[in-house]
């Protein structure tokens, strides 16, 4: 059995990583040092990643211009540990022209994969979904439904999915014409005379179906799905509350 410095030599080896251009977005950049970028990535097949960009604010930096929120990239990146070196990248398309409204929401969208993601967490169909969400942001339209939809998959794939289709007591297919408290640590229950209502979320079982199915369009629906959403991500998230809610003018988040 090895032990001291070949030990350190083997394990040193084994966690080295070096990844060439792979698909990745920024989620948030900070100065670091005189010259330098601190990035959190969201990578389609790497998951999360912290990097250090050396020299991104150079004016000659092979980095200038393209370490932004909201723009397709394919990243390379080497090293150990929870801080990787940023080695190169590219650009395979223009950044997607998000502003004003658009702008919170993707804000919105990049700290919840900044606080809910695991660092070296893969998570590919998300990725998928928050590509297919920022391309749907541009056009501006059925933002509620869109964030809902996010929402959605995010905590499905984080494994806090919510459970939909059956009341959690009896089994029982959910009924659209019934109502629910949803219990944030459970699922839905239907309210009846002995339902604690104080302890959960009221929603009805049309709503359910509808975030089930994707479906969110109804005026009622829409509400219903963004005070259960806004509750089971507070529950995740703990008492720190989300910037880019507070920073909204809006009321779709």
């Amino acid at each position: 059995m090895m032990s001291g410095p070949c030990t350190a030599l083997v394990t040193a080896m084994i966690s080295s990583h070096k990844v060439n251009l792979e698909l990745a977005y920024i989620l948030h950049s900070r100065p670091y040092r005189d010259t330098s970028l601190l990035v959190d990535i969201f990578s389609r097949t790497h998951g999360r990643i912290g990097a250090v960009a050396k020299g991104a604010k150079q004016a000659k930096s092979k980095f200038n211009g393209l370490l932004q929120p909201f723009g397709l990239l394919m990243l390379s990146w080497s090293g150990k540990g929870d801080l990787m070196t940023l080695t190169d990248a590219e650009q395979p398309q223009a950044a997607l022209d998000i502003n004003g409204s658009q702008l919170i929401s993707g804000f919105y969208l990049n700290e919840l994969l900044t606080r809910l993601l695991q660092r070296h967490d893969p998570h590919q169909i998300l990725f998928d979904i928050y590509h297919e969400t920022l391309c749907i942001l541009v056009k501006d339209e059925h933002l509620e439904a869109v964030l809902r939809r996010f929402e959605f998959y995010l905590l499905q794939e984080t494994g806090y999915g919510l459970v939909l289709d059956h009341d959690v007591e009896t089994g029982e297919a959910i009924q659209t014409e019934a109502c629910y408290c949803y219990y944030i640590e459970r699922g839905p229950v239907k309210i009846d005379k002995t339902s604690d209502q104080q302890q959960g979320v009221l929603i009805n079982g049309q709503t359910l179906l509808a975030i089930k199915d994707g479906s969110l369009v109804e005026a009622l629906h829409l509400k219903q799905a963004k005070q259960l959403m806004r509750a089971v991500i507070a529950h995740q998230l703990g008492d720190k509350p989300l910037r880019s809610r507070e920073l909204a003018m809006q009321k779709v988040l």
